[in-house]
């Protein structure tokens, strides 16, 4: 197939029916924040799940390079705020615009031209709109860097930006088939710009270490579970990942205000993960007194950079894989479509085990300093060095 095809296709899309301020050395009060940027197929500005009743801060705005404000309509269904607000934003909005939507989370791009609705999800997509949904339930005060596109070009959209923390891509080679992809963009974002990748795997069983979007070593690669089920590996979703997330989840209605769907798929285990990572990162930076986001080479390439406090983008990723944990195969149940977990070698059905919200305090508390994690047994480090150098060997270190 051609790029333009396995790039149409999305990584997992199986459709069923806060933080307080502190105050620093100054005596001032100031919010931490952490930006995470989805690229898919673009976000419906207009759903309450994207609200947010302040302005965002200035450096925020200059930094992340806004080119554009869209007051959106807040009244209405949504084909008639989206009639409403044409002329004034949707009709002129171009590839080269970063916009910002005051009243919401969301700053968004479309650096492709070939979109009907620059950054809004059309009502023939809803893809992206379900995936940013599940970004802001792992973490509600998390700051949208919305890319529409599914290339090179739109992933770098969101590298380059220095205060974007972490990117989270859910689409890709359907079967991990062994092809190019968006590995050489995700690269930049991660080894020379220091930011976090989330990939999703592919809904199959095929192994994740060939697929360009989870399976290039600096990428954390995301599998799916039955989170809530009965905890086992989801049988199709991808194997020998890194970590596996929440299969199914309720994310907002791409062509409504308030309406919930609930879909399943690693497309939406995979922004959750960034979610989580978020959340870890937000909490740090509250806690440190970290002003700002992202890891510019003006802040040392650390994701955070505060008071006694540096961490690093393999800080986090570490701790990630210290979380983690293997569910028990005796919730398994025989009707539910799931794969039991094997009490031998888990680690190649769910990596390095399963990551929902109970593992934020752990990793916050690890990379605080307030409480250390212990390490993992010795044969889920094996299986997992192996996993790494198998990827290294593959797509280079």
């Amino acid at each position: 197939m051609s790029l333009m095809i396995l790039y149409s296709s999305f990584a997992g899309c199986i459709h069923t029916n806060n933080t307080e301020s502190v105050e620093d050395t100054g005596g001032e009060t100031f919010q931490a924040y952490s930006i995470v940027a989805p690229i898919d197929t673009g976000i419906n500005v207009y759903h309450d799940h994207f609200v947010l009743n302040e302005t965002l801060p200035n450096w925020m705005l200059e930094g992340l390079g806004v080119t554009m404000w869209c007051n959106i309509t807040t009244e209405g269904t949504w084909q008639e705020r989206y009639e409403a607000d044409r002329e004034s934003c949707w009709d002129i909005i171009n590839s080269s615009d970063i916009v910002y939507f005051p009243g919401t989370r969301i700053i968004g791009t479309t650096p492709d031209d070939e979109t009907d609705i620059p950054i809004l999800d059309d009502p023939s997509d809803g893809h992206g709109t379900a995936v940013t949904g599940a970004v802001l339930d792992a973490n509600p005060d998390a700051i949208i860097f919305f890319v529409e596109g599914f290339s090179d070009a739109a992933v770098l959209a969101a590298a380059n930006q220095p205060l974007v923390d972490i990117i989270t891509t859910s689409f890709g080679p359907i079967g991990s088939i062994p092809v190019p992809g968006i590995e050489d963009a995700t690269r930049v974002a991660v080894v020379e710009n220091k930011k976090i990748h989330t990939g999703a795997a592919d809904n199959t069983p095929s192994p994740t270490v060939q697929d360009s979007t989870a399976g290039p070593p600096w990428s954390i690669g995301v599998s799916g579970y039955a989170e809530e089920d009965d905890d086992q590996k989801e049988t199709m979703s991808g194997s020998y990942p890194d970590i596996a997330a929440d299969w199914t989840q309720m994310l907002p209605n791409h062509d409504d205000t308030d309406g919930y769907h609930q879909t399943s798929g690693t497309s939406f285990a995979t922004p959750r993960t960034a979610g989580v990572l978020s959340q870890v990162l937000t909490m740090l930076r509250q806690g440190s007194g970290d002003v700002s986001t992202g890891a510019s080479e003006e802040r040392g390439g650390l994701l955070v950079n505060g008071t006694n406090l540096s961490i690093s983008n393999d800080d986090v990723r570490d701790a990630l894989n210290l979380s983690a944990w293997y569910p028990s195969s005796s919730t398994w149940d025989p009707t539910s479509g799931t794969l039991p977990i094997s009490p031998i070698a888990p680690c190649v059905q769910v990596g390095w085990g399963v990551v929902n919200l109970s593992n934020i305090k752990s990793i916050h508390d690890h990379l605080a300093g307030l409480e250390t994690m212990p390490q993992r047994p010795t044969d889920v480090v094996a299986c997992m060095e192996a996993n790494q150098a198998i990827r290294e060997a593959y797509w280079g270190g």
